[in-house]
């Protein structure tokens, strides 16, 4: 088995920052971080990948018009069932960038026009196709606000205003819960006679598991694919991740999450410019993927995205990570958008692990990426100096134990 050996004059681990580790690969994983002095074949300031939990990378692809995007499906304001990986193209130019700069993992969804506008797929940015890409099936993309009320010219039931629409999504809920909860009474009823039957000895114990399982069957084939995905959602075994912005779509989202039991993340936030607001976001344990940062506040539910938020999110109870949003803002700008944070006084190290180990743990991944240590995989970066330095560039970029890139 092939070995790489690093020494990481700085190693920024995702979570702490170090001096002279020597890292080992071999395969796909880190098998040794210790500070034993061995001949080397990369040396540098070193990083987990980073990852990017929120991206539209290779569905609005670089050099095509705005037509050929396939950001958002017009359809319908309920599209439970789009996969973002049938309409990601992978010799999207934004995937080389991306690989350069080391970010390796995207959280791709489809866009905001709808109000839930298909699935959330992690996928590998230095992959040669879809069947490459894929990483892990994460759960649902939604929007609340503007966005979607934006849209009344698309296909499908629709409304202009922020209470049609959200009063369009409990009434799809509520709807589908009565419809589960009256198929369960149904197949409850049907088991009570079942067991009746078999206990006056009508039925044979193979008959009666044999009609038992109709029943189950007949429970399963009351739902559509599309009604099992929301039930999925409705369940809270899959997140949602919520586009939204302004304070009071927030507090929605809140009331939302204690209605349906949902599990979300509230994605953007970029107009919130009250600390209670992201505080009551961890009360209610819901991360934060913040940004993009560094972007033009080119409508109304932005007139309030402050770069000086992040101080507010900062000293909140919030937990959160940092993503681009991409195209919004590039894919390599991930990096740059730490900025914003620094200014206010973040440490390297805390900075750093927004784009690492917060955003892996808000994607569920922490136990396999986000942090370098023994047994995870072996994506990383090496940097000529220090990450932070607005000059820094990778001179080793690895991914799963591959090398994708060295200068």
């Amino acid at each position: 088995m092939k070995r790489l050996v690093i020494n990481a004059k700085v190693l920024f681990d995702g979570k702490k920052k170090l001096e002279n580790r020597t890292i080992i690969i071999e395969g796909k994983k880190i098998v040794e971080i210790s500070t034993r002095k061995m001949k080397t074949d990369f040396e540098g300031f070193v990083t987990p990948a980073f990852i990017d939990p929120h991206s539209h990378i290779g569905l609005d692809r670089e050099g095509e018009p705005w037509q050929e995007s396939e950001v958002n499906d017009i359809i319908n304001q309920i599209r439970p069932l789009n996969d973002p990986l049938n309409s990601i193209y992978f010799d999207d130019r934004a995937f080389v960038d991306a690989v350069d700069f080391g970010i390796l993992y995207s959280c791709v969804v489809p866009g905001s026009g709808n109000l839930i506008g298909g699935q959330a797929k992690i996928i590998r940015n230095f992959a040669k196709n879809r069947d490459e890409a894929f990483f892990k099936d994460y759960g649902f993309k939604m929007a609340l606000g503007y966005n979607p009320r934006s849209t009344q010219e698309w296909k499908g039931e629709r409304s202009n205003t922020r209470m049609g629409i959200y009063a369009l999504l409990e009434k799809k809920f509520d709807d589908l819960l009565i419809k589960k909860e009256k198929a369960e009474l149904s197949k409850e009823k049907k088991i009570i006679d079942l067991n009746k039957k078999k206990k006056d000895k009508k039925l044979t114990k193979r008959e009666f598991e044999s009609e038992k399982k109709i029943i189950e069957r007949e429970l399963e084939l009351e739902f559509t694919s599309e009604e099992n995905a929301i039930l999925e959602l409705l369940s809270g075994k899959k997140v949602a991740k919520v586009h939204v912005h302004k304070d009071d779509d927030v507090l929605y989202l809140i009331k939302l999450v204690k209605k349906y039991n949902l599990n979300v993340t509230a994605d953007h936030t970029g107009d919130v410019f009250n600390k209670n607001i992201f505080d009551e976001l961890g009360k209610n344990k819901i991360p934060v993927v913040y940004g993009p940062l560094g972007s033009l506040g080119y409508k109304v539910e932005l007139k309030h995205a402050y770069y000086q938020n992040a101080k507010l999110l900062m000293e909140s109870k919030a937990f959160y990570g940092l993503m681009t949003d991409h195209p919004v803002i590039h894919t390599i700008a991930l990096r740059d958008s730490l900025k914003f944070f620094l200014i206010q006084g973040m440490s390297e190290e805390d900075a750093i692990s927004l784009i690492t180990y917060k955003n892996a743990v808000i994607l569920g991944i922490d136990d396999i990426l986000g942090t370098l240590e023994k047994g995870k995989l072996a994506s990383l970066v090496v940097w000529d100096k220090n990450p932070l330095n607005l000059a820094a560039f990778p001179t080793l970029v690895v991914g799963e134990g591959k090398v994708l890139r060295k200068k």
